[in-house]
């Protein structure tokens, strides 16, 4: 069965008709052309598909497209409009942080995601209890300064690198931090 959907992708609107099962990645690269998000595991696993769903980020192969009709979604290349880098990818070329390179647009809109759930206040499994300040409404917060390497390998564990530049990864990860 096809149905009808609309979903807006790096700021253009796309209408298309698809099965219904169709995968958000697979709507992606197979039917839109837009190949920055890779099919890596097709299973959810490895992260190299990662893109901002309305805002939040995803496994785009494991997202239905009929479920996100209407959805605003931003890849990889979504992230530099007009050829303009985004401060992530801009950190992830100063510290070298790919070698192959097929996990790495994943990586970088994973950062970005991970950024903005930390600046939501979004603790994680290794997020260091601190005192309440007056006001911030909880000791468990975290802040951009208290990305440690712990605690940025724990935010980015979902994104998988088969060539283990991760040595390189997390201290771009807090360079675009503290940007």
């Amino acid at each position: 069965m096809e149905v009808d959907v609309t979903l807006r992708v790096d700021g253009t609107l796309h209408r298309l008709t698809v099965d219904v099962r169709t995968t958000l990645l697979d709507a992606l690269r197979e039917r839109l052309g837009i190949t920055s998000a890779k099919k890596g595991c097709d299973h959810g696993q490895c992260g190299a598909c990662t893109v901002l769903l309305d805002g939040r980020r995803v496994n785009s192969c494991l997202a239905l497209a009929v479920a996100h009709d209407g959805a605003e979604m931003v890849t990889a290349a979504g992230l530099a409009p007009d050829g303009e880098l985004h401060p992530m990818q801009r950190a992830f070329i100063r510290h070298d942080a790919f070698q192959c390179g097929y996990c790495t647009p994943g990586q970088i809109v994973s950062a970005v995601g991970m950024l903005r759930e930390v600046e939501a206040g979004w603790p994680s499994a290794v997020t260091a209890d601190r005192p309440a300040a007056v006001g911030d409404g909880g000791g468990d917060r975290p802040t951009m300064e208290q990305l440690t390497d712990d605690e940025v390998r724990e935010r980015m564990s979902g994104n998988l690198c088969r060539c283990a530049a991760y040595a390189n990864i997390v201290p771009a990860v807090q360079e675009a931090a503290r940007r």
